[in-house]
């Protein structure tokens, strides 16, 4: 695998990803020339993480870096990438890497036009910004992207990937949004699935839901990584009518707001349930009556 050589590196911006990709970089003995930042944290990070980095405008540090780090969110991405192009900041032989997971190469068009190697660097994880995410970053994948057909652009992305201590997994172009919708599908949805069964058990008078979620949602996802579908469990999955009913009924009074979500995840796993052969089928018409049951 093509090894890069010690790059000056650029971040654009020092927000949770880019401060902590900064540093993994830094760790892997490359150097952090500059960085921008606006927002108080932004600055705070790149004081915490980023310490021997100039802090400038975006064109100011993409200009004398030979590694380009565009940690931006999704929809700013483009018009940063014109704008470097336009001020002048971009020069051929430069590496241009971006963190989004939504987007792939065709993005950095405009600076591949003037002979940067653009590649895409999707850190498969949640940041906080803080130093301990660089920890977290060993354990993690990354999904990457280049040209296709450039062996060699796929090879420098890979490697710098595993020189930060991840893990590298090719997701071609034309597969990223699907990619990306379906990461952000299961962990996304899944602190709001965690935010709202901890609001149920509040509301029920447990002050520390905490203690019960932890241990039950952590082998719930460990049993579903390992077991697949195998892993369902509940009364959806056992054909428990009566109890199915009594759910619904408890959330039309205590958090009708929470009603739809149920009742659509609920209808996935009957039909999932099925497909894995742990719910009979001749009981798939009942359960979903009794999921989408309306209560007086």
């Amino acid at each position: 695998m093509n090894r890069p050589a010690r790059l000056a590196v650029g971040v654009v911006s020092a927000g949770r990803v880019g401060a902590v990709l900064g540093a993994a970089l830094d760790r892997a003995g490359h150097t952090v020339t500059a960085t921008s930042a606006v927002s108080r944290e932004s600055l705070r990070r790149a004081e915490e993480l980023l310490p021997d980095a100039a802090v400038l405008p975006p064109d100011e540090v993409a200009k004398n870096a030979d590694l380009v780090l565009l940690a931006l969110p999704d929809d700013a991405l483009a018009g940063m990438v014109r704008g470097l192009v336009a001020a002048g900041a971009i020069r051929p032989g430069q590496i241009v890497v971006h963190t989004s997971g939504a987007h792939g190469v065709d993005v950095l068009g405009p600076v591949t036009d003037h002979g940067a190697l653009g590649l895409a660097l999707h850190p498969v994880m949640t940041f906080t910004g803080r130093p301990e995410d660089l920890q977290r970053i060993v354990a993690c994948s990354f999904g990457v992207t280049a040209a296709d057909g450039d062996e060699v652009a796929w090879n420098v992305a890979e490697a710098l990937v595993v020189e930060m201590g991840a893990e590298p997994v090719r997701v071609p172009e034309a597969a990223r949004p699907l990619y990306h919708t379906a990461l952000a599908h299961g962990a996304n949805h899944l602190v709001t699935l965690v935010g709202e069964c901890a609001d149920l058990l509040r509301q029920s008078g447990i002050g520390t839901p905490e203690r019960l979620l932890g241990p039950l949602l952590s082998a719930a996802l460990d049993n579903a990584l390992r077991h697949g579908d195998r892993a369902l469990t509940g009364p959806v999955a056992r054909g428990d009518v009566g109890t199915v009913r009594k759910h619904v009924t408890v959330l039309t009074e205590h958090a009708p707001h929470m009603l739809p979500a149920y009742r659509a995840l609920a209808a996935r796993t009957a039909r999932r349930a099925v497909d894995s052969g742990l719910l009979r089928a001749d009981l798939v018409p009942e359960v979903e009556a009794a999921i989408e049951e309306e209560t007086p």
